[in-house]
């Protein structure tokens, strides 16, 4: 059994199953499995996978786990601590098949229900498929160390974010100790709930792509990013206030970014394109708005490393302050390939009775990295003038 632990996923899932149950409870959904990096996997991986989900339906959040959320996760109502306490996987949700090498993965039910799934699936998938090609780690907490000890001379405030490819549960686990044994006040917490849990530290996440997918599906792509911020403040409240900034691409979002909601929200966060280009936009945007640059956040964490981030906090230079979310670097830096591969949302309706799904598609600064139906990608760049 691959997935042990009821929190044994990312916060983020965590607090956007709360903004939904709030606001769009009826909502009804699919997400899809890509596999980007086009992984040939072994026969019989869809009956192995199968039965890793098949146990998940046995998951329940313990009394420890229970404590620990209504500690550190202050900003969810004791109402929803008690619905985690009684969640069930319906492991019916996910139909999972396989021809020749190629898999195939869809998740299909209530929002605010199959929101879980996708971290601990993601999790599975490269854990098994490791474990079934006969992968064996090499120097994992050796290299987490160096890591820690080279960050920490870079003065770099950072989180792990490691999950969703980790090479096993294991590593992860070792990883995470070593991280916070060897850096000191920069190690800032773990997206992983459970591993917070066990070591202590701070939950970190706050808003997934799909939140503002579902926005843009359902009230048009000029409004998708507004709505999705103003829905989330009429959840949160000024709490977990990191706003992602490149589902529809990052102009497009601090053209729509007001300047209540610059001053509400504590900062940003770069997950694709330059990071550097980002920097220098979202410093222009803060000073163009008369918000001092130093009193907001750009979280960074697209495909770092320690080259990476010392590039990007020499070329920030104290102008802004700069925290980052480090994930296969850490959670699968262990001498074999990472898989490259992700769950998307793919179709919506607000109620299951609708007949017909709207198509969910994200953007990227990336070119050629869109995502989802190439017909509702089109309207969404020509939406946006983006063509």
């Amino acid at each position: 059994m691959i997935i042990k632990h009821f929190t044994d996923n990312d916060l983020y899932k965590f607090s956007v199953m709360l903004a939904i149950q709030k606001l769009y409870p009826w909502s009804y959904v699919k997400y899809a499995f890509t596999n980007r990096g086009g992984t040939q996997f072994p026969e019989g991986f869809a009956e192995r996978m199968r039965e890793e989900v098949a146990s998940m339906a046995d998951l329940r959040l313990t009394q420890e786990e229970k404590k620990f959320v209504k500690t550190k996760c202050y900003f969810f109502d004791p109402v929803f601590v008690d619905f985690l306490e009684g969640f069930k996987y319906k492991p019916e949700e996910v139909t999972i098949t396989q021809q020749g090498g190629e898999l195939n993965v869809i998740i299909e039910g209530y929002w605010y229900r199959t929101v879980l799934w996708e971290v601990p699936l993601l999790a599975i998938i490269s854990e098994l498929y490791f474990q079934m090609t006969g992968a064996i780690p090499q120097d994992v907490e050796k290299k987490a160390i160096i890591k820690a000890q080279n960050l920490s001379n870079l003065n770099a405030d950072y989180s792990e974010f490691g999950t969703r490819r980790r090479f096993s549960f294991d590593v992860q686990d070792k990883v995470v100790g070593a991280l916070q044994a060897h850096s000191g006040e920069y190690f800032k917490g773990t997206s992983n709930v459970y591993l917070a849990m066990k070591y202590n530290t701070t939950p970190i996440g706050t808003m997934p792509h799909e939140w503002f997918m579902y926005h843009g599906a359902i009230y048009g792509y000029r409004s998708a990013n507004i709505k999705a911020l103003e829905a989330w403040v009429d959840v949160y409240d000024g709490s977990l206030g990191i706003a992602l900034t490149d589902t529809y691409t990052t102009d497009s979002f601090f053209n729509s970014f007001s300047l209540k909601q610059a001053k509400l929200f504590d900062g940003v966060r770069h997950d694709s394109g330059s990071p550097l280009e980002f920097a220098d936009k979202a410093i222009k945007f803060y000073e163009q708005n008369r918000i001092d640059p130093t009193s907001k956040t750009l979280v960074f964490s697209d495909s770092l490393n320690t080259t990476t981030i010392q590039e990007i906090k020499e070329h920030i230079d104290g102008r802004i302050h700069d925290t980052y979310g480090i994930g296969t670097f850490f959670s699968n830096d262990v001498g074999v390939k990472p898989l490259n591969i992700v769950i998307k949302l793919t179709d919506v309706k607000v109620h299951k009775k609708d007949t017909e799904y709207l198509k969910a598609v994200k953007l990227s600064d990336v070119s050629g990295k869109h995502t989802g139906d190439n017909k509702e990608i089109d309207l969404s760049l020509r939406t946006l003038g983006l063509l």
